[in-house]
């Protein structure tokens, strides 16, 4: 399946059960199965946002695509991917730090008594379902490797995750109903969303780490130093006196400039010694396709390349 396709399916299954969860939510008087509705509402609108900007960057990466809008961003749409990723993750951490805090004044003030019934209902099914959409996502990519498809595989694992831990606690909550510990019982459902909200409240923190190193554009290590090792080498197999290399990635992007000082006393050279040249450092530095952005620049002058 196409990375467009996965998201389409993720966002229908998500759909259906955040409306699932929210009816069972107010019909049972579980804060934390609303929440877990709300929580995959928010991811699902994010998808969708996703799903637009994967459909821009294929669309602007076809040769024969023409339109007004790839006209306007003749760049290409890389840098709206850490931007949506960004906003995703910071989102779904607002919304369980708003979580927690509600947990944290229900428990405060006595707590709420649910219907445990409907709730384990809920949460076997949501389970179930979860589990599901992570393993078909996460072994669909495998071959597509793609940032938007990693993040919904997160957040199906967080959602599985989320929902075991309410099941737990509704079953714990349904087992302890007619004993000496039924006081508890109101205690259950808000002491249950706060412990989740404290675990997954970081988890997209590092997709919002990377999402803001990449708006900043902030240089990947890695890639600069091996743009580094084949400008060095291009520079002493071929004369040049230096070179500068500038790199970043967006998203899935990769953009890189770099430019070669010659010694202002060569004789010229036909155009096709100089594309051979570039063919050869494109050729080294790999990954060539519709996600690298490559500039090559030969000049006598440094302040071109400064």
């Amino acid at each position: 399946m196409s990375e467009q396709s996965i998201l389409r399916l993720s966002i229908a299954v998500t759909v259906v059960l955040a409306a699932f969860g929210i009816t069972v939510g107010l019909l049972s008087g579980s804060f934390a199965i609303v929440f877990d509705g709300f929580y995959s509402l928010s991811d699902a609108f994010m998808t969708i946002l996703a799903l637009l900007v994967s459909k821009l960057i294929a669309a602007s990466a076809e040769p024969t695509s023409r339109g007004k809008l790839i006209d306007r961003f003749s760049v290409g749409f890389w840098h709206l991917e850490p931007m949506v990723l960004g906003l995703n993750g910071t989102l779904l951490m607002g919304a369980a730090v708003y979580a927690f805090i509600s947990a944290v004044g229900s428990l405060m003030t006595g707590g709420r008594p649910i219907d445990f019934g409907p709730a384990i209902i809920f949460t076997v099914v949501t389970v179930t379902v979860s589990l599901g959409m992570w393993f078909f996502c996460r072994r669909a990519n495998r071959e597509l490797k793609s940032g938007f498809v990693a993040l919904d595989i997160q957040a199906w694992l967080m959602t599985a995750a989320l929902t075991s831990a309410l099941l737990v606690a509704f079953v714990l909550g349904y087992s302890i109903h007619g004993t000496e510990f039924e006081w508890l019982s109101p205690y259950v459902d808000p002491a249950a969303l706060a412990i989740i909200c404290l675990i997954i409240a970081p988890v997209p923190l590092a997709s919002v780490r990377q999402a803001v190193a990449d708006i900043l554009l902030v240089t990947p290590v890695e890639l600069k130093r091996h743009v580094d090792a084949v400008a060095e080498d291009i520079v002493e197999r071929h004369g040049f006196l230096s070179y500068r290399a500038y790199v970043a990635r967006v998203g899935r992007g990769k953009q890189i400039e770099m430019f070669f000082i010659a010694p202002s006393d060569w004789p010229a050279r036909h155009l096709s010694e100089w594309d051979a040249i570039r063919d050869e450092i494109g050729e080294a530095i790999g990954d060539e396709g519709p996600d690298r952005w490559l500039t090559i620049v030969f000049t006598g002058d440094p302040e071109w390349a400064d």
